[in-house]
């Protein structure tokens, strides 16, 4: 038998091996994607075909939503291979598009062209939510020439969720994770040079829970201690936070003595570290150094905070002292508000409808970081988020009674304009209790850290 000579020297062989090559990968990429989706969730694999029909409609799409352009000018090969002279045929630009998927929609990357940028997107935001069946879409800026769609096909704010703590110390001082905005996407706020903040909203809707996840993801810092003042209860072994006093230098409870003793003793604090900053850090502000376990980050955090700021209306002695401790708690709280973010003094105060009444707007006005839960009355939503929130009707908190928005809030993002709602997770009670037993060791009254005779005795 003859030896088979190939009459294209070759070319045939290697042919074979590009197609063997090219279904190897076709077969290998397609066994990847058949087990991504078997894994996954029904909801993830319902956004993964809604990935799938977005990008196959895409080129018919864009030009319909005039995110299109049309290029009359001729490539420098057209105009070579024009030999008739005839004018060479207007192009179809359609924008470059990459999606992927999670369980809530999906996120897709455009490119931009000559007229059709962010403003343009952003028009036809709510087209492409239709067109892709989608809730809501958002479009963004990612960089310069690029954008982000996002399109949720399912409410994120209507999925409760937990937050499992990791124990593990923030790589970031002072970021507070709150949760996942309407679109899914992660929402944190950068506490650092913050005096203070107000978390309002009716009981049993997240207020405390909200202020759980800050614990349990700050506790294993040891750069960062608490104290807390919880008008809810009488004793710490009462409420909320009773786990969390292990890893706090002072509680207390709803009496006004004694909660007035504790904000004397963080004032004395405070004055104390505005006398020492330069000495010890070197600095004007602590923040140009960062928090340290020798000068920590001291979290106040007052919750109800109406039960230690309410004017009491009597004549009688009792309600008399009662009302002088009431004006001096404010006065001293409104002393560490705005003095005590230079030298590392942050105060947290909820209460569950932030009028004047409830938190004096000397104290409340100066606390840039706001969030409401749910509420009853326009009056409690302006009072907790300003008045701006009349403009944005979709995030207003008054919408937020229905049970199925509990741990949902509204807030004013320091990186957007306008208000945004958040969902924020439940921290489970047993993984808290286990950080709080965790990080006891940490626990210490950062006055100790400060020379003798310059901060005030402790009582």
């Amino acid at each position: 038998m003859k030896d088979f000579k190939d009459p294209t020297g070759g070319a045939f062989g290697f042919g074979l091996l590009v197609v063997g090559v090219a279904l190897a990968v076709l077969v290998s990429w397609s066994m990847w994607w058949a087990v991504c989706y078997l894994r996954a969730d029904v909801m993830t694999r319902q956004s993964i075909w809604q990935a799938v029909r977005v990008r196959w409609a895409w080129k018919r799409l864009a030009p319909m939503l005039k995110l299109s352009v049309t290029d009359k000018t001729p490539t420098a090969l057209a105009s070579l291979a024009n030999t008739d002279g005839k004018p060479a045929k207007p192009r179809v630009l359609v924008p470059a598009l990459k999606v992927t998927h999670d369980m809530y929609g999906v996120i897709a990357r455009a490119g931009c062209l000559p007229g059709v940028g962010l403003e343009q997107y952003q028009k036809a935001a709510p087209h492409l939510a239709d067109a892709w069946k989608c809730t809501r879409v958002a479009v963004t800026q990612d960089k310069p020439g690029h954008v982000v769609i996002r399109g949720v096909r399912l409410d994120p704010l209507k999925f409760r969720s937990e937050h499992r703590p990791t124990g593990q110390i923030p790589e970031k001082a002072a970021r507070w994770h709150l949760g996942l905005d309407e679109y899914a996407q992660p929402v944190s706020v950068d506490l650092a040079q913050v005096p203070g903040v107000t978390v309002a909203g009716l009981p049993g809707y997240g207020k405390t829970s909200l202020i759980n996840r800050l614990l349990s993801d700050w506790a294993p810092a040891p750069w960062v201690q608490f104290a807390c003042a919880d008008g809810k209860v009488s004793a710490a072994y009462e409420g909320d936070y009773a786990d969390w006093v292990q890893r706090m230098f002072a509680f207390v409870g709803d009496d006004l003595e004694e909660a007035n003793r504790l904000f004397k003793r963080l004032v004395d604090m405070r004055r104390a570290r505005s006398a020492l900053v330069r000495t010890m850090l070197g600095v004007k502000s602590m923040w140009d150094v960062g928090p340290s376990e020798k000068w920590p980050l001291v979290v106040l955090i007052i919750d109800e905070a109406h039960t230690y700021f309410r004017d009491h209306k009597g004549s009688d002695a009792k309600t008399k002292k009662l009302a002088a401790l009431a004006a001096e708690n404010a006065r001293l709280v409104e002393d560490l508000v705005k003095k005590g973010r230079s030298v590392g003094m942050l105060a947290i105060l909820a209460t569950q409808k932030s009028t004047g009444d409830a938190i004096p707007t000397f104290i409340r006005d100066v606390c840039p970081v706001g969030l409401s839960f749910a509420q009853k009355t326009a009056e409690a939503a302006v009072a907790a988020l300003g008045e701006e929130i009349r403009d944005w009707p979709d995030a207003n908190p008054i919408n937020l009674q229905d049970p199925t928005y509990v741990g949902v809030a509204s807030m004013n993002h320091q990186s957007q304009p306008g208000f945004t709602r958040i969902r924020t997770p439940y921290v489970p009670d047993a993984d808290a209790a286990e950080v709080a037993y965790a990080t006891r060791h940490l626990t210490v009254d950062p006055a100790g850290f400060l020379p003798a005779g310059v901060a005030a005795p402790m009582p």
